[in-house]
């Protein structure tokens, strides 16, 4: 007999998605056990036995795991596919990784910066959980002039989506020619959350790029490349506290 585990956590254990975008996938009708559609949460599969199809293609638990860091450029997609046609991170990644990957959280289409793939849909929920609290920094370029006052506020959180966001380091490199460039390092991940941080406070991003998730640095990984994670950095996530 062999191991009986939720159906979002096999769908993860395939490398298809993380749990939390496993979940999602079931409740949007993607997903069939053994020929059935399934959309409740909470069903149980056994793994060798039971037959597990997202999107009318047969699921298998992943032997070998892959963990990457691409450097994204603007005007792509993190998904696995896209209804318009736009390209996908796994593009640029698909002629030199023969197996299935996906990115760990998002990063807009107009934003570019590291992103983090992998086949391991347990560690893809550890760096993007809230739980966990990963260190995400951002360098920003502002149209206008970021006052103190805007900046402290940005430190302390501001409302976005109704919701306070935690307390962030901000910093301005440089101001220049109406725009502002500032240093700034949250541990939440919302949709678009450091855009609409900025606009909460009267300036919209024109440019955005991330640069470091956890301990993972982009360095000087040129845009549209990918590497391979250290061992170090792939335990760093593994932690249950930092």
């Amino acid at each position: 007999m062999g191991e009986i585990v939720r159906l979002q956590k096999y769908i993860a254990m395939s490398g298809a998605a993380s749990r939390r975008a496993a979940e999602q996938m079931i409740a949007q009708g993607r997903v069939s056990v053994n020929g059935r559609l399934v959309t409740e949460q909470g069903v149980k599969v056994e793994i060798g036995s039971d037959s597990v199809e997202l999107d009318g293609q047969l699921l298998k638990t992943v032997t070998k795991k892959i963990y990457i860091a691409l450097n994204k450029p603007e005007g792509y997609v993190t998904t696995s596919n896209d209804q318009l046609d736009r390209p996908t991170v796994i593009d640029l990644v698909k002629n030199e990784i023969h197996t299935r990957v996906f990115p760990v959280g998002r990063l807009d289409y107009d934003t570019e910066g590291l992103l983090l793939m992998t086949n391991d849909g347990e560690w893809a929920n550890r760096v993007s959980h809230p739980r966990y609290e990963s260190e995400k920094k951002y360098y920003a370029v502002l149209k206008g002039t970021l006052t103190i006052p805007e900046l402290n506020k940005i430190r302390r959180g501001v409302t976005v989506d109704g919701k306070k966001t935690l307390p962030a380091k901000c910093e301005i490199l440089e101001i220049d020619m109406g725009m502002t460039l500032v240093e700034i390092t949250i541990r939440e991940g919302r949709n678009r959350q450091v855009r609409k941080m900025f606009e909460a406070v009267g300036h919209d991003v024109k440019k955005l790029r991330r640069d470091r998730v956890g301990i993972v640095n982009l360095g000087n990984l040129p845009q549209g490349r990918w590497r391979y994670l250290t061992s170090g950095e792939i335990n760093y996530f593994n932690r249950d506290s930092r």
